[in-house]
């Protein structure tokens, strides 16, 4: 009998559903002006997407001027890219990329200051976002 219950109790563990899990995904928050720094975060959200992981980037102070349109970035070794290119890369392979809420009244910027596909940033939003127990974040 204790055969049969274990039989049964291993066959019913086995039909059990299995939860898919969550796609992996990754929160980026960037603040530092250092190009070395701005690289390393888009690096390791390069490296996010390519594992196929939703990535959300969000610049805000000095990381924030990556997103004005006309602002340029040295570009770094060993891929001879800027942070800025690197940036408009992860947009077109589908990474969500918005400026914080404050960067842009507390500068002389518009809206339309910033490169195309870059948009501002609602805090309800973002905070509802990173809380998923799916998200992982990273701040530079």
């Amino acid at each position: 009998m204790k055969k049969l219950s274990i039989a049964l109790a291993l066959g019913f563990a086995c039909a059990l559903p299995v939860h898919a899990q969550s796609p992996a995904e990754l929160f980026v928050g960037i603040n530092s002006g250092v190009a070395q720094t701005q690289g390393v975060a888009l690096v390791l959200a390069n490296q996010a997407l390519a594992q196929k992981a939703t990535v959300r980037i969000l610049l805000c102070s000095d990381g924030g001027q990556l997103a004005v349109r006309d602002k340029e970035s040295m570009a770094l070794k060993p891929s001879n890219k800027s942070p800025k290119e690197m940036l408009q890369g992860l947009m077109k392979a589908g990474a969500k990329v918005e400026v914080c809420a404050l960067f842009l009244p507390n500068s002389d910027l518009k809206p339309t200051d910033l490169v195309e596909g870059i948009g501002v940033a609602k805090p309800t939003d973002v905070a509802t976002y990173i809380l998923q127990a799916n998200v992982k974040s990273l701040t530079f």
